[in-house]
C-alpha cells in the first residue's frame, strides 16, 4: 500500500475517493462504499503520487532499473485512462506537484537522475529542465508549489532548499538558494509562507517574498525520529507525522505541540479531506487511520501485510474467515468486509506457512526460525511450540484430517511427522530424500499418503503408514506448488518453468502440461471442492481460472501491482482470495458463468 511511498495517500478534491498506489497500480477507494478502482499503466513500482487542484488529473511516477528511464504518467480522473506519459527522468521520480491552476507539472528526479524537469499540461511536452541541486549539496527529496503563482515552485533536501522561478519566455528556471539542514517535507499554504520538516525534528517558517528564515521551532522539545509529513491547516496551525508514529498539530509560530495522536509505524502520509475537517493517515507498516478533526479521534479504515505474504488459508468448510502469513505476523481475516479480526506477532521472525486442523481449534504455523508454533484461533495466544522441528527453517506445514498430526517441511529438504498428545508433541518419523527446500504440503482425505514438493525438481508421494517413498515425480522445474484433485486420482503440480501439470497419483506417470504462464513462475494453484476448476497465480501478476478437464483459461483476473505468491477457492466456490509480494490480499469474484 502506501507503506514505501512517501505522501502516497492522496484524498481526491471531490472529498469522496481516496488514491494510493499499489506497487505497480493505483487503487480509487471509494470512502463510503469502499469499492476499489484500478489504473493500471506502470510496469514497475509506483514511486510517488499527485492530484492537481481542480481534480481533473493524476500524476504517478515510478522506479525502474538502472540505466532505463522512469516514466510519469498522467491520468485523467473521469475517464480512469492515461492521459499523457511522460518519459525524461531516470531509474527513479522522487516527487511530483502541479502548479497552482494545473497549467504545469513539476517533476524531480531520484538520485541519479538529480533533475527538476517542469511540463505543459496542455502540450504534454517539457519546457525547460535543470539539475536539482548544487554538485556540493545532498539529495533533493521533495518539492512544493506557490498557492497563487502558476511561475513559482520550492523544492528541499540534504543541505538543500530553493525558490524556483519559471522564465517560459527564455525556457529556463531559476533558483535562489537558502542555506539549511536536511528538510525531508514542505507545505505551504498561503502563498506568503513556506513550512519545512526536517529529519532533526524541527519545522522551519520561510517568509517567501523575502526568501529568509522568519522561524524556528520548537524550542526546547525537538519531534522525535524526525518529521516525515507535513501539512499545513487553515487556521495556520501545522499538523506533523513523525518517525515514530505520532501525529501532532503544531501550534503557528512556536510549533509546540498541541495535540498528539500514536499510530503504528513511521508516518509516510498525511491527506487533508476538504478544509481538514477530515485526516487521512498513511504509515510503513501499511495502515491507513482516519482522524476526525473536531473530536481528535483515530480509527483504523485499511490495512494490509507491509511484507510479502507467505500463506494463505481458509478452516476447513468455512468461507467467513481465513489466514495469512508474513514477517512478524499471522493475521486473521473476515472474508466479506476485509476486515482485520485478529494478529498473532513475533518480533523479527518470518512465517513460512499456515494451516487450521480440520476442527478448526488450532492455527498451526511454520517458521523460519525453526519452529512451529500453535496458536488458538479466538485469542491468538500461543498454544504450544515445536523447537528445533528443523535446523534451515519450517518451510510448510499440514494437518491430518483425524487432527493428530502435523507433517512439516524443511529448508534441509527433511519431512518430519509429529504425533499431537495431550501434553506433549513427538516425533514420530523423518522422511529425508529431498535435497532442497520444501515448499508444499498435501495430505489425502484417509491421512494414508502426502505429497510434498521441493525446489530440488522431485515431488514425493509418501506413505504415512510405512513412512517410505510410494512415487516420485521429476521434472526440469523447481517446483513451487502441488495438491490433489478432490477424487485423489490426479496431483497437479507447478513450478518455474511456467507449466501446469497433471500426474497419476498411482503411478506417477505424467499425463498432461498446459503452459501456464508467458513470463513468470507458477507460484501457487488451488482447485475446487468439485474438481471442476482451478486457479493458478504467478510472477506476472495475473490470476488464471482454468478448466480441469478441457486444461482452458476461461478467466483472467488483473489487478495486481506485484508478485502474486499464493492463492485459495473460498470452500463455497463464491470467492477466490489471491495475496502477494507487496502485502496486498485481493478478493475476486467467482465467475457466475463458470459452468
Amino acid at each position: 500500500m502506501t507503506r514505501k511511498v512517501p505522501h502516497g495517500l492522496k484524498i481526491h478534491p471531490d472529498r469522496v475517493h481516496m488514491i494510493y498506489p499499489l506497487g505497480c497500480n493505483l487503487v480509487i477507494e471509494n470512502l463510503q462504499t469502499r469499492q476499489q478502482e484500478f489504473l493500471l499503466g506502470h510496469n514497475n513500482n509506483i514511486s510517488c503520487v499527485t492530484i492537481s487542484n481542480n481534480g481533473k488529473y493524476i500524476a504517478s511516477g515510478q522506479l525502474t532499473f538502472m540505466g532505463f528511464k522512469a516514466d510519469i504518467i498522467i491520468w485523467d480522473y473521469e475517464s480512469r485512462d492515461p492521459y499523457a506519459r511522460l518519459v525524461l527522468h531516470k531509474v527513479k521520480i522522487e516527487d511530483l506537484v502541479f502548479s497552482s491552476s494545473d497549467k504545469f507539472l513539476f517533476s524531480l528526479g531520484g538520485q541519479d537522475d538529480g533533475s527538476i524537469v517542469v511540463w505543459n499540461i496542455e502540450t504534454k511536452e517539457p519546457v525547460c529542465g535543470s539539475p536539482a541541486q548544487h554538485k556540493s549539496a545532498g539529495i533533493t527529496y521533495c518539492l512544493a508549489a506557490a498557492k497563487d503563482n502558476d511561475y513559482l515552485f520550492y523544492s528541499a533536501g540534504n543541505g538543500t532548499l530553493r525558490f524556483w522561478q519559471l522564465d517560459v519566455a527564455n525556457r529556463k528556471i531559476r533558483p535562489t538558494d537558502i542555506n539549511t539542514g536536511t528538510v525531508k517535507r514542505i507545505a505551504s499554504l498561503d502563498g506568503t509562507h513556506l513550512y519545512c520538516g526536517t529529519t532533526t525534528g524541527d519545522v522551519l517558517m520561510i517568509y517567501i517574498p523575502a526568501a529568509q528564515f522568519k522561524a524556528i521551532g520548537p524550542e526546547k522539545k525537538k519531534y522525535s525520529m524526525g518529521i516525515t509529513a507535513m501539512q499545513a491547516l487553515v487556521n495556520g496551525d501545522v499538523l506533523l507525522g513523525t518517525g515514530e508514529g505520532k501525529i501532532h498539530i503544531a501550534e503557528q509560530g512556536t510549533f509546540k505541540s498541541t495535540k498528539c495522536l500514536q499510530a503504528m509505524g513511521e508516518i509516510t502520509s498525511l491527506a487533508l479531506r476538504g478544509e481538514g475537517h477530515m485526516i487521512f493517515i498513511g504509515t510503513d507498516r501499511a495502515h491507513i487511520y482516519k482522524v476526525n478533526y473536531a473530536d481528535w479521534k483515530m480509527e483504523l479504515i485499511n490495512t494490509c501485510h507491509n511484507s510479502p505474504i507467505n500463506d494463505i488459508a481458509f478452516p476447513f468448510g468455512s468461507s467467513e474467515l481465513f489466514g495469512t502469513c508474513s514477517f512478524q505476523d499471522i493475521r486473521i481475516w473476515h472474508a466479506p468486509t476485509g476486515n482485520e479480526l485478529l494478529r498473532i506477532t513475533q518480533a523479527n521472525k518470518t512465517c513460512n506457512s499456515i494451516c487450521f486442523t480440520r476442527d478448526g481449534k488450532i492455527i498451526v504455523s511454520g517458521w523460519d526460525d525453526g519452529r512451529i508454533r500453535c496458536f488458538y484461533p479466538e485469542t491468538g495466544r500461543e498454544m504450544f511450540t515445536v523447537n528445533d522441528a528443523h535446523h534451515r527453517g519450517v518451510t510448510a506445514v499440514a494437518v491430518t484430517n483425524d487432527c493428530r498430526r502435523i507433517v512439516s517441511g524443511g529448508g534441509e529438504g527433511m519431512v518430519r511427522v509429529w504425533q499431537l498428545n495431550q501434553n506433549s508433541r513427538d516425533l514420530i518419523a523423518t522422511m529425508k530424500e529431498h535435497k532442497n527446500a520444501i515448499v508444499s504440503i498435501r495430505i489425502n482425505k484417509s491421512d494414508t499418503e502426502c505429497v510434498t514438493a521441493s525446489l530440488d525438481g522431485t515431488c514425493i508421494i509418501w506413505n504415512l503408514k510405512r513412512f517410505a517413498r510410494n512415487q516420485v515425480l521429476f521434472e526440469n522445474t523447481l517446483f513451487q506448488c502441488v495438491t490433489y484433485h478432490p477424487e485423489e486420482y490426479h496431483i497437479i503440480t507447478g513450478g518455474t518453468d511456467r507449466k501446469i501439470a497433471y500426474w497419476e497419483a498411482v503411478n506417477g506417470a505424467q499425463i498432461r502440461e498446459l503452459e501456464a504462464s508467458k513470463s513468470g513462475t507458477i507460484n501457487g494453484l488451488d482447485i475446487d471442492c468439485m474438481g471442476h476448476y482451478f486457479v493458478t497465480v504467478s510472477a506476472d501478476k495475473l490470476v488464471k481460472l482454468w478448466r480441469y478437464n478441457e486444461g482452458e483459461v476461461f478467466s483472467v483476473g488483473i489487478g495486481h501491482g506485484s508478485e502474486i505468491k499464493k492463492v485459495k477457492i473460498c470452500p463455497n466456490t463464491e470467492h477466490i482470495v489471491s495475496v502477494s509480494a507487496d502485502g496486498a490480499i485481493f478478493r475476486w469474484k467467482f465467475p457466475k458463468n463458470a459452468g
